[in-house]
C-alpha cells in the first residue's frame, strides 16, 4: 500500500487526537504481567509490536515469529530463557535476522540460560530451552542497546535472589532503563540504578493493582512536526502527563526551538501543541543520545523549515528496523537536501529547495513513513509501503486525515 499526500491548505484549526498507549511501556508491562499475573494493564498499545508480543508470550513450545518487532525479540529472549520447561524457536523477519542479539544472549548464558543460534552466530533465530536462572550477577555492554539491559531487568524480580547488572562502558538511552525501573517500582519491586550498576530485588509481595499506560511520546513527535511546519496550527492529543516515564517527552522542550509551545492539562491528561512564533534559527545542534527515536522526525522538520541541523548520539540507529542514518540520507537527498552522516551523527545543510512528487521508501520502518508524512505541508509526495505504520501507530493515516491532510491510499 502507498499513501499519496498532497498540499493541505485547509487544516483543522483545533483538532483533537487520541494516540495509542506507549509501545515501550506496554511491552515492558506485558512481560511483567506474564511473570506476575495479578495486576491489570489499562490503555495498552494497539501497535503491531505489542500485539505480536501479546500472542508470542503465551506460547510454551514451538515457533514464535515476531516479524519486525525488535523489542519483542529482546524481551522474549530473556523471558523464555528464564521460564523452566519452555521450548521455543524465536525468529523474525529477514531484517530481524540481520539485527545482532549476541550481547544479550551472552549475558543470559552467563546467568545459566540454554540458548542456541540456529543460523548465524550472534543473530536470530534462537532455540531456547527455558530454565530457572539462579545466578545473582551479570555484566553487559551498555553502549549497544538499552533494550538488552531492560530485558534482564524485567526477568530479575522473578529470579530467586534478584539480579545485579554491571554496565560496561557508556550507557545508552538511559531514559528507557529508568522507565523499566519505574515500572518495577510501581509494582512494588525494589531496585536501584546508580552510575554503572543496576540492582533488582526479587518480588516479595502480591501487588494487585492496575497500571495505566501513558500514550506514546514517540508518536506525538509527528504532530510536533506538523505544528512546526504549519503557520498557526493547534493540536490537542491524549493521554499524556508532565511527569512522563518516557525519554521522548523531551519533545516539549526540543520543539520550542521550532516555535511549538506545549501546554499540559492534567484534568484531561492531554497536551496541546501550538505554533507560537515564526522567527526560527538557521540551524540547530542537538545531542539525541537519550532520545534517538525522534531523530528522523527532527531531521525532516528541519528540512521542511529550511533549517540546518547537526544531530549526534545516533549510534543505535544503525541496528533499528533499517539503518536509519543511511535511509535518512538517501530519502532527504531525493527531496533536494544535502546530508552528511557518520557512525553516530547526521548533518543537514540549510536549504529551501524541496522537490515535488518524490516517492519516499520506508525500508519496512514505521518511523520513516511517519516522519516524512508531515512534509505534505510543503510538497506533494508519496509514502511507499504506507501500511508499515501499523507497527506502532495503526490509526496514523486516519488521524492525519482528521487534521485535514489530503491522503489517497492505494494498494
Amino acid at each position: 500500500m502507498k499513501a499519496n499526500l498532497s498540499h493541505s491548505q485547509h487544516l483543522v484549526d483545533n483538532a483533537t487526537i487520541r494516540v495509542t498507549g506507549s509501545k515501550s511501556e506496554s511491552n515492558r508491562l506485558l512481560v511483567l504481567q506474564a511473570l506476575f499475573p495479578w495486576f491489570q494493564i489499562d490503555n495498552l498499545s494497539h501497535s503491531d509490536d505489542t500485539v505480536t508480543l501479546t500472542q508470542g508470550i503465551k506460547k510454551d513450545k514451538g515457533t514464535v515469529d515476531i516479524h519486525h518487532a525488535g523489542t519483542a525479540m529482546r524481551f522474549l529472549t530473556a523471558y523464555f530463557a528464564s521460564q523452566e520447561g519452555k521450548e521455543i524457536l524465536l525468529t523474525g523477519s529477514q531484517r530481524m535476522q540481520e539485527r545482532p542479539i549476541g550481547v544479550l544472549v551472552n549475558a543470559l548464558r552467563d546467568l545459566g540460560a540454554n540458548i542456541e543460534y540456529t543460523n548465524n552466530e550472534g543473530f536470530p533465530p534462537l532455540r531456547i530451552s527455558g530454565m530457572e536462572l539462579k545466578e545473582t550477577s551479570v555484566s553487559i555492554k551498555a553502549n549497544v542497546s538499552s533494550q538488552y539491559i531492560s530485558a534482564l531487568m524485567l526477568i530479575a524480580p522473578a529470579m530467586p535472589r534478584g539480579l545485579e547488572i554491571d554496565l560496561i562502558g557508556e550507557v545508552t538511552s538511559i531514559p528507557y532503563i529508568e522507565m523499566t525501573l519505574s515500572l518495577l517500582n510501581e509494582l512494588g519491586v525494589k531496585g536501584s540504578f546508580s552510575e554503572n550498576k543496576i540492582s533488582i530485588d526479587p518480588m516479595d509481595s502480591r501487588n494487585e493493582t492496575s497500571i495505566t499506560v501513558e500514550s506514546d511520546w514517540s508518536s506525538a513527535s509527528y504532530f510536533y512536526s506538523i505544528v512546526a511546519l504549519s503557520e498557526r496550527l493547534s493540536v490537542t492529543i491524549h493521554s499524556y502527563k508532565p511527569n512522563s516515564l518516557q525519554g521522548d517527552a523531551a519533545l516539549s522542550d526540543i520543539y520550542k526551538v521550532f516555535g511549538v509551545q506545549t501546554t499540559f492539562d492534567e484534568a484531561t491528561s492531554s497536551i496541546t501543541l501550538t505554533k507560537t512564533r515564526m522567527d526560527l534559527p538557521g540551524e540547530v545542534t542537538l545531542d539525541l543520545v537519550k532520545t534517538p527515536d525522534i531523530a528522523q522526525t527532527i531531521a525532516v522538520t528541519c528540512f521542511g523549515l529550511g533549517m540546518g541541523c547537526k544531530l549526534t548520539g545516533l549510534h543505535t540507529l544503525k541496528i533499528k528496523e533499517t539503518d536509519r542514518l543511511v535511509a535518512l540520507k538517501i530519502e532527504l537527498e531525493k527531496l533536494g537536501a544535502t546530508v552528511d552522516i557518520s557512525e553516530d551523527s547526521l548533518e543537514l545543510l540549510p536549504s529551501n529547495n524541496i522537490r515535488e512528487g518524490i516517492a519516499i521508501e520506508t525500508y519496512h520502518d514505521h518511523r520513516m513513513a511517519m516522519a516524512f508524512a508531515p512534509l505534505a505541508l510543503r510538497t506533494q509526495l508519496t509514502i511507499l509501503d504506507a501500511g508499515v505504520v501499523s507497527k506502532s501507530f495503526p490509526t496514523y493515516w486516519e488521524d492525519l486525515s482528521t487534521l485535514g491532510f489530503e491522503i489517497l491510499l492505494e494498494e
